[in-house]
């Protein structure tokens, strides 16, 4: 084996690429909605995929708050959310991109602003995630189209397992019956709207590329979980899977995850590590802290411990891939419990447990907001699992719910609970100032 070497803190290749590629798409998007074509805006939980068949031009909700947040640009959009009557405190993900349709000058937010959508599709996940798009949908020339949100009595257990080709047994009949329904009316919708048709051999096109990009990141994940020390953290991997994960259904994204394998196995081939003295490995859960991505990086040279697992890459390698010869109904198995996976006990609390001892995590930092439910049934499935969980009870968008002593708070613990239980003990040192800003662009594709 190589002798392991550090490696300096800086963007992957492809994370770089991304980046490129996105605001080249942005400005590319801005191009085609001047010139009248539809735009849509979409929730992060609805399926895309029937937008790229129909060459719909479509922008995330989420991604356009993760990039105001990164500018340091939230506070603005959630004022203006205030200044309309509406509360700033509940759900800001999607407030804060709510605020750009407030906004007087929408050209001066990041990258010449977000385009006013045509079309709003959002899943009823909640009342407040279903008002805000509800408020969407009352702005001139804006069609808010709901999505049902379904549940099951009955949970699968390892669910991971049976969804590439079991989905059907995973999710329920009944919860695929009522999507499948839902996207075949979205998709007559959408024909009627926007003169756009929707074909079926391109469909299957997209769905195949999905599943072998979500493929390339299930091999990219179980590589990390598996190498000793750690090639990269989370602030690499989060842009190289997400931004992707933004145009899913091209050959593009398919291939962008091809790279990021190849440039991950790459790194651990050549004894490659993001820290030399690796004490502890760290696992994030929850929603990317967009306003403070160097958060992530602040523990290695004082403490050797190194966030190497975050819901992003984990979820593209578990939570998207399905196979079968009825592709619409495959694409409702997707996303029919799609928050399940991420927020809803058993669902989920099994599976973070299950990631926790995939990737030899020592030590779990868990980020708690108002909106997702189940957090509390994630630390005690943790806990009793054995792991050490640190809450943070913070928003990733709103810097307002952030407590500035939130990082001696987790050195403390990485201290007193974490390095005692792995045998090891912190080297002398001072934690090493990190851009904050530019982790945080990097990661939003922002830079």
């Amino acid at each position: 084996m190589p002798d392991v070497r550090t490696r300096s803190v800086k963007s992957l290749a492809t994370a770089a690429e991304a980046g490129r590629h996105q605001r080249e798409w942005f400005a590319d998007l801005h191009r085609r909605v001047a010139d009248g074509e539809p735009f849509a805006l979409l929730n992060a939980d609805v399926p895309h995929e029937i937008f790229r068949t129909m060459d719909i031009p479509y922008a995330v909700s989420q991604w356009w708050a993760s990039l105001v947040t990164a500018k340091q640009r939230s506070g603005h959009y959630l004022e203006l959310v205030r200044q309309r009557g509406y509360p700033d405190y509940s759900e800001q993900y999607n407030s804060v991109t709510l605020g750009s349709a407030f906004d007087a000058e929408p050209e001066a937010g990041p990258w010449g602003g977000l385009p006013r959508p045509d079309i709003i599709v959002g899943d009823a996940t909640g009342d407040v995630t279903r008002k805000i798009f509800d408020i969407w949908g009352r702005e001139p020339g804006v069609t808010f189209y709901p999505l049902e949100s379904a549940a099951e009595n009955e949970v699968p257990a390892n669910w991971w397992e049976l969804m590439p080709h079991r989905w059907e047994e995973a999710v329920g009949p009944a919860r695929l019956d009522l999507l499948t329904a839902e996207l075949e009316n979205l998709v007559r919708f959408l024909e009627t709207t926007t003169g756009r048709r929707f074909d079926e051999s391109r469909f299957r096109e997209v769905m195949a590329l999905v599943n072998e990009q979500e493929e390339w990141n299930r091999k990219t994940r179980d590589l990390i979980a598996r190498a000793r020390p750690a090639p990269l953290g989370v602030v690499d991997s989060i842009p190289s899977v997400m931004l992707p994960q933004w145009h899913r259904g091209t050959e593009w994204a398919r291939d962008l995850a091809r790279r990021l394998h190849e440039e991950v196995r790459d790194l651990v081939d050549a004894g490659q590590a993001v820290c030399r003295d690796e004490r502890a490995r760290l696992m994030w859960i929850g929603r990317g802290l967009w306003y403070d991505m160097g958060f992530y990086q602040r523990f290695q040279e004082e403490y050797g411990a190194v966030f190497v697992w975050s819901m992003y890459l984990a979820i593209a390698a578990d939570g998207y891939v399905r196979y079968g010869d009825d592709p619409m109904r495959a694409l409702a198995a997707r996303f029919a419990a799609f928050g399940d996976q991420l927020y809803t006990p058993p669902w989920s609390s099994e599976w973070y447990v299950k990631e926790a001892r995939l990737h030899g995590i020592d030590g779990v930092v868990h980020l708690v907001s108002d909106d997702p439910r189940g957090g509390y049934f994630t630390t005690r499935a943790l806990e009793a699992a054995g792991f050490p969980v640190l809450e943070v009870h913070a928003d990733n968008v709103d810097t307002r719910t952030f407590d500035g002593g939130v990082a001696e708070r987790v050195g403390q613990w990485l201290e007193s609970v974490v390095l005692p239980r792995s045998g090891s003990s912190p080297v002398s040192g001072r934690t090493p100032a990190v851009s904050t800003t530019a982790a945080a662009s990097r990661a939003a594709g922002a830079s």
